[in-house]
């Protein structure tokens, strides 16, 4: 009974035994954990330590277009660098033939183009930025998409164009001109052309060129662009080919009447109204008015005092002598197989041409009108010299041709005596104070030849020229009593050849 204690001693010696050991097991297998977790620590720090320092750009990063990912980071911002400048360093040629034979060459640089892979370049320099765990955080999130800016601006590549060629939009157009000389020959002087820059279309495909499209980018870059000056040629408003196809060609007629016998007066409204004829322009079917003619005089002189013809009779007036150039006119136009649209003969013969060949004028009364047939245009040309007035008429006309003018007088009509009574006169006498001339009716033809051979004849006119009455006056209380006159003035008075 008393060796009971003993054994419980044992007992718990063991006990307490069993307890250190799975502490000191404990212990071992937390330090085992510690120092597995230390490793394991250890191992991923150095991962990331490792990812952190790659020198490498991201697997898969494009930076517009160029495949950058995998490169060494300088190489990759060497590459995109090269690539820029390879951008920058486009030459743009234009060559001028048309106007000017030069050319001039720009860099897309000079021109304010601008291109870069700023946020590429800016990236790719962060990865070398900051710790560690900054660097790897960095680097997994890294951008895969980066693109190429561009701009430039197409006024600079205007305006380098135009003051490079700034002297073409300056040359001014000229007009052809014709000019008739005093021997009669239908000089031309050729149109000189003026150019302008036409440049909308070569703008829009110098921008097609310099701005990449994006799937462009990374391609071999084409580094030249040659492209012809566009200038656009510009006519004057009267070119050398449309002048002459006017067909003034040559002198077709001429025809000249004298006025040697004309007072000054006469004379003077006689050469101011072919001075207000010269160069008149006719177009192709245009029809001539002379009423227009005296307009355009009156408008430029003062007409004189000379004898007029009123109501039959010549008497003082304004302008005589007008028709003296109408006639003159009528009578080229006559020879040139022009059409005739409106003419009257004289009430009375003319001493400078032929009956039957006269064309009077009376404004608002009695007008010439003639149509420029011909198909083209025609100048009419006087000239005055030693009192004789010549009209030629410069158009197109069959050289081969030629028109005769022939005047015949079918009817002569006898003056009436037309008596009145004169107080001073003795009675019974009988005195002729103005002797009657003829009057007549005339017909004219106009023929057409051709070759020497007759083509054509036809009628033009019939015209009637008054006769002037013998004036005779009487003595009073004769028993004779003076023959009735009817009183030759009409209700409205006629004035010819006068203003």
């Amino acid at each position: 009974m008393q060796r009971m204690p003993h054994i419980h001693i044992k007992l718990s010696f063991s006990s307490q035994k069993k307890e250190w050991v799975v502490i000191i097991k404990r212990i071992h297998i937390g330090i085992i954990v510690i120092f597995s977790l230390l490793l394991a620590a250890a191992i991923g720090w150095g991962f990331v330590w490792n990812y952190a320092l790659q020198k490498t750009v991201p697997e898969g990063v494009v930076a517009g277009g160029i495949p950058i990912g995998g490169m060494l980071v300088g190489d990759a911002i060497t590459r995109l660098e090269t690539y820029e400048k390879s951008l920058l360093q486009r030459t743009i040629t234009i060559q001028a033939n048309t106007a000017a034979d030069d050319s001039k060459q720009w860099t897309v640089s000079d021109l304010g183009y601008k291109a870069g892979f700023a946020d590429a370049r800016s990236a790719l320099q962060k990865l070398s930025e900051g710790d560690i765990w900054d660097r790897a955080v960095y680097r997994y999130q890294f951008q895969k998409t980066y693109v190429l800016t561009q701009s430039w601006n197409r006024d600079a590549f205007d305006a380098a164009v135009r003051k490079q060629w700034s002297w073409i939009e300056k040359s001014e157009t000229k007009n052809a001109s014709r000019t008739i000389t005093d021997d009669d020959k239908v000089v031309y002087e050729p149109h000189v052309d003026a150019y302008r820059l036409d440049l909308g279309k070569l703008i829009d495909e110098v921008d097609e060129w310099v701005v990449l499209e994006k799937e462009q980018i990374g391609d071999p870059v084409e580094q030249a662009f040659e492209a012809e000056l566009p200038v656009a040629l510009i006519h004057p408003e009267i070119t050398l080919e449309k002048l002459k196809n006017e067909g003034v060609e040559r002198k077709i007629i001429e025809f000249t009447t004298d006025f040697r016998s004309s007072a000054e007066g006469r004379a003077y409204n006689v050469t101011v109204t072919a001075e207000a004829l010269n160069d008149w322009v006719l177009a192709p079917d245009e029809v001539f008015d002379y009423g227009k003619l005296i307009a355009r005089a009156e408008d430029l002189y003062d007409y004189r005092e000379a004898p007029v013809i009123l109501n039959g009779k010549l008497v003082p007036g304004i302008g005589g002598g007008i028709c003296q150039v109408s006639s003159t006119l009528y009578n080229a136009v006559l020879r040139s197989g022009l059409e005739i649209v409106e003419r009257r003969n004289h009430s009375l013969p003319v001493a400078y041409l032929p009956i039957g060949q006269d064309a009077t004028y009376a404004g608002g009364a009695i007008n010439f009108r003639f149509k420029n047939s011909t198909g083209k245009h025609m100048v009419i040309r006087t000239k005055v010299k030693d009192r004789k007035l010549t009209i030629k008429l410069f158009g197109t006309m069959n050289a081969k041709e030629r028109y005769d003018i022939e005047s015949f007088t079918v009817k002569t009509i006898e003056p009436t005596v037309q008596e009145k009574i004169n107080t001073k006169l003795s009675p019974g006498k009988k005195v002729t104070v103005e002797k009657g001339k003829q009057g007549y009716v005339v017909e004219t033809y106009r023929t057409l030849i051709r070759d020497g051979e007759v083509i054509s004849r036809e009628k033009v006119s019939r015209d009637t020229y008054k006769a002037q009455p013998t004036i005779v006056e009487i003595g009073p209380g004769s028993g004779v009593e003076p023959t009735p006159t009817p009183d030759p003035t009409p209700a409205e008075p006629l004035l010819e050849d006068g203003v």
